[in-house]
């Protein structure tokens, strides 16, 4: 089968030609289309622990299962608990051989039908991002109808989830980002508006919207103290990463007055992927697509990445 693989840390990735996966217990699924996510940028680095290369990367994937289109559950090994996973759990493209190529190798209940008002490009972009924009949204802050929900970072592809996510529940949604350009991307997709946090006037912002009951971040730093300044009472926010570092200057009078909640999430279990996916066929969402690859232009999609300039999610057509 045709992959792109990652030969050696920080060198280009290359297309080849290697052997097909084994079963082994599981089964085979010959993969249609696959998903980028700021993780397999990250791997190229050496920024995860324990790599080994060569490795195919790519946690997310769509493809056919005995002829029938399905969709691709990365979790390996979440375990018992609903709260947290396990100290062996893993998701596809490290160290299980990833979906950027013609074949890959599940479990046999690690696959769903695919929901049928998706294509296979946008299919593939939901995995990873929809179950774990789904879990900071949904699970942990419990989000509902009558909540204004801020999402940060809008244009990446668990925010961009999250944000549809949101609109879905009947929430008002505000974003926030460093490009203007994204925010009037959201606000066409029905933001009630939003923030550059470059030129950001956080007690305008405030002001303007009234504050928010859920805030759904991926960036932590010294900027979170922003977040926190915007809670109503009893707000919740979570994040999901920390792009801008560890989190400093936190006024904990503030926290404990305003009867705020803060957790920290990532991924999700098998039972909020079938959820996730269940919640995108009956609200009939459409993730976004920011731009379609060949396995061969592998590279180009990483440096798109890389630089940040998408919108939506960078998918690769395999045929």
């Amino acid at each position: 089968m045709k992959a792109l693989i990652l030969k050696e840390l920080g060198q280009p990735l290359i297309v080849s030609d290697t052997d097909d996966p084994k079963a082994n217990g599981g089964i085979i699924v010959d993969v249609k289309a696959a998903a980028m996510n700021h993780r397999d940028v990250w791997i190229t680095k050496g920024m995860y622990p324990g790599i080994k290369v060569p490795i195919i990367l790519g946690s997310d994937g769509v493809g056919l299962y005995q002829g029938k289109p399905v969709i691709i559950n990365p979790n390996h090994n979440w375990g018992e608990s609903e709260q947290y996973q396990s100290s062996t759990y893993h998701i596809l493209g490290l160290p299980t051989q990833g979906t950027f190529a013609g074949k890959v190798r599940v479990d046999a209940d690690k696959i769903r039908p695919k929901p049928e008002h998706l294509t296979m490009e946008q299919a593939a972009a939901l995995p990873l991002g929809g179950m774990t924009a789904y879990r900071a949204l949904m699970t942990r802050c419990q989000a509902r109808k009558e909540d204004r929900v801020l999402i940060s970072g809008v244009g990446g592809g668990v925010a961009l989830f999250a944000f549809q996510f949101a609109l879905a529940l009947g929430c008002e949604v505000w974003v926030t980002s460093g490009s203007d350009w994204k925010i009037a991307k959201a606000e066409e997709m029905g933001a009630a508006g939003g923030l550059n946090y470059k030129t950001a006037d956080w007690k305008s912002f405030g002001k303007q919207t009234g504050g928010f009951d859920v805030i759904i971040d991926s960036a932590g730093g010294d900027g979170f103290m922003n977040l926190v300044k915007l809670c109503n009472p009893g707000g919740r926010i979570c994040f999901y990463g920390g792009t801008r570092g560890n989190i400093s200057k936190l006024n904990p009078q503030i926290i404990f007055w305003k009867q705020l909640s803060i957790f920290g999430s990532t991924m999700g279990s098998d039972k909020e992927f079938n959820d996730m996916v269940d919640f995108v066929d009956r609200h009939k969402i459409v993730p976004v697509i920011d731009s379609i690859y060949t396995l061969e232009g592998g590279n180009d999609a990483f440096l798109r990445m890389e630089k940040g300039l998408q919108f939506g999610k960078i998918v690769f057509n395999i045929q």
